[in-house]
């Protein structure tokens, strides 16, 4: 049995997916980030970060995992799948995964920041970060051409990025012209799993996003 500690974020339902993905067992325990309970000490001796996701597995005599991108690769190599064997394809999935997690994740998030959460509208670095998150949306654009997936087989490269490309539109990208990027958002959405696991974390509206993140900012 897994403990998934969590809430409705790009990073959160990342995991959620990959659980429905793997079947396996798993306790959903939502955070409420407004009440900072990511910052509780029960929660800092799982994450010391105070971030979520995080993972706890009972099985391996309750081992904590933090870090959405770790996680997943825990999750693939405890079952087997997800992640190719081969060395050559394994580190293809690898790199693609850290290109999500050094590239798209961070520039998306200060895109999502600086659009709808900051106190200061800031358009020239409202500008910079959504821009560069569309010249990554490009490269990816590019890798899919001819592909149904990231890596040709379904991965954890797809679980990690389709977290934070669904939520295009709140952070305003632009994605006119991103034809495979498109089909391929659409193919994934389209996966029972995907479906299931996407809404595990208690999903927030509008305005309790935006209280939450300025209540963050402010801390």
């Amino acid at each position: 049995m897994i403990d998934l500690y969590t809430a409705a974020t790009p990073n959160g339902i990342k995991v959620s997916i990959a659980l429905e993905e793997l079947s396996l067992p798993y306790e959903v325990h939502h955070l409420n980030l407004s009440d900072r309970d990511q910052k509780k000490l029960s929660y800092l001796k799982i994450n010391p970060n105070g971030r979520i996701p995080a993972i706890v597995d009972r099985e391996n005599d309750d081992f904590p995992v933090f870090e959405s991108g770790a996680i997943l690769l825990y999750l693939a190599e405890k079952t087997g799948r997800l992640l190719p064997k081969e060395s050559k394809a394994r580190y293809e999935v690898i790199q693609w995964l850290m290109f999500q997690m050094g590239g798209i994740g961070p520039m998306q998030g200060q895109a999502n920041v600086f659009y709808r959460y900051f106190p200061e509208k800031i358009p020239v670095v409202i500008e910079r970060y959504q821009n560069e998150t569309r010249r990554l949306y490009e490269v990816l654009d590019r890798q899919l051409e001819g592909r149904e997936y990231i890596c040709d087989d379904y991965s954890i490269a797809d679980i990690a990025h389709w977290g934070w490309v669904s939520w295009y539109e709140w952070a305003d990208i632009n994605v006119d012209g991103l034809d495979n990027l498109m089909r391929w958002h659409q193919t994934m959405l389209s996966r029972p799993a995907v479906q299931r696991g996407k809404d595990i974390p208690l999903s927030f509206d509008d305005d309790t996003l935006v209280n939450v993140a300025q209540s963050m900012l402010q801390k």
